[in-house]
């Protein structure tokens, strides 16, 4: 009897460990975008205020925009959005969306989105990208 309390309190401590580890993570969604022959990294962390989240211009005209929300967990997803900004056009036409669970799933070599390709009718522009979870632990 006492070994198999021993043994209880032993899993005990060892999950409680492991969740307090990975209360310390810090969890970011990294995108490899491409446009016009460069590729830029940007990083997203969660965020509790989706609507506040600013897109990232990428040349004259697409925004690139990471919405991640690791909480609460029927919430918890990664968007993904990207949009036209044209002078003579009120707002800015979204022309292409993604959205994925959370924790997302490894798609291959090209992190959870896979590769994604977005097009700009208009100008026949091209923005392509994938996305990957980064995780590192808080300082």
């Amino acid at each position: 009897m006492a070994l198999r309390a021993r043994s209880r309190a032993l899993i005990g401590a060892l999950l409680l460990g492991a969740a307090t580890a990975h209360a310390g993570a810090s969890e970011t969604v990294a995108c490899h975008v491409t446009y016009g022959g460069e590729t830029k990294t940007v990083e997203a962390r969660p965020t509790t205020s989706p609507y506040t989240v600013a897109p990232i211009k990428f040349g004259s005209y697409l925004l690139f925009r990471i919405v991640f929300r690791n909480e609460p967990a029927d919430l918890a997803s990664i968007k993904l959005y990207t949009y036209a900004q044209h002078a003579d056009v009120d707002g800015r036409p979204l022309i292409h969306q993604a959205t994925y669970a959370y924790p997302p799933v490894p798609a291959g070599a090209y992190g959870f989105t896979g590769l994604n390709h977005a097009y700009e009718p208009r100008y026949g522009l091209v923005l392509e990208y994938w996305c990957e979870l980064r995780e590192g632990i808080a300082k």
